[in-house]
């Protein structure tokens, strides 16, 4: 099996996929399991999608995630992100020599979008390495990477537990895990009856993303030694209000 970025990194098999069947072992099988195929024009569509339709969006969250990512600078020199679409977060911490990053990301379409935002982040091509797979089954060894970034991506898993083990699984000792999540607003709430009539739709039109999780709690109890999380409203982010964002330490 080939090494990726020359780091001695390797995919492998996902350690909670241990049946009978090797095939059933086999990342795209796995994929394929956990986030079916959707027709490529969907796939491509969205990604264009997010391409285009975040800018106001990231344009007013970016100084909180200058000053989540900053704390990686100096401390992370191989990070995975997962869930990485666009790659609208490689510009916070991919600039700084030596940087490793693996993106990972079900939908393939998101590539060549990342690979645009690594190259206009300074990441040098070889650095940064792209693979379709799914955060339940991150195809890295144990305690391979220093950081794992993840931003609006617990929204859209189907199992978040599952994902906060795998990041726990492939984070070294003392490696930091970085999120930026939605989750569902405060019950009886106007914002909270709302997100529950149209979580449905939501998931339909938005690749799976839900609006009524609770993913700070799945947080704080995933068995990480430390975590600092904070919470804000963004007023372009309509129903997805709350936020959650910091960092938890394994």
């Amino acid at each position: 099996m080939e090494a990726v970025l020359g780091t001695g990194l390797l995919p492998i098999n996902p350690s909670f996929a241990s049946d009978e069947d090797s095939a059933s072992n086999n990342p795209m099988t796995v994929l394929n399991r956990i986030h079916p195929p959707r027709p490529d024009w969907y796939e491509e569509f969205y990604a264009l999608a997010l391409d285009k339709t975040m800018i106001s969006y990231e344009a007013e969250i970016a100084g909180y995630k200058s000053q989540l990512f900053s704390n990686l600078r100096g401390k992370a020199d191989k990070i995975l992100e997962i869930g990485i679409g666009t790659g609208p977060n490689l510009k916070y911490y991919a600039n700084d020599p030596g940087i490793h990053v693996f993106g990972i990301d079900p939908n393939s379409k998101m590539k060549k979008y990342a690979v645009a935002a690594a190259e206009a982040a300074g990441l040098p091509p070889s650095n940064f390495k792209f693979m379709q797979a799914v955060a339940e089954a991150l195809p890295l060894n144990d305690a391979s990477v220093d950081a794992v970034v993840g931003t609006l991506v617990l929204c859209s898993v189907k199992d978040v537990d599952l994902t906060l083990q795998e990041v726990r699984r492939v984070l070294k000792p003392g490696g930091f895990y970085v999120f930026v999540e939605h989750v569902a607003a405060k019950d009886g709430t106007i914002l909270r009856f709302v997100q529950g009539v149209l979580d449905p739709l939501q998931q339909t039109v938005a690749d799976g993303c839900h609006l009524t999780r609770n993913t700070g709690n799945s947080i704080a109890k995933a068995g990480f030694l430390g975590l600092d999380i904070n919470q804000v409203v963004l007023s372009t982010a309509s129903l997805v209000n709350p936020h959650v964002y910091g960092i938890a330490h394994k």
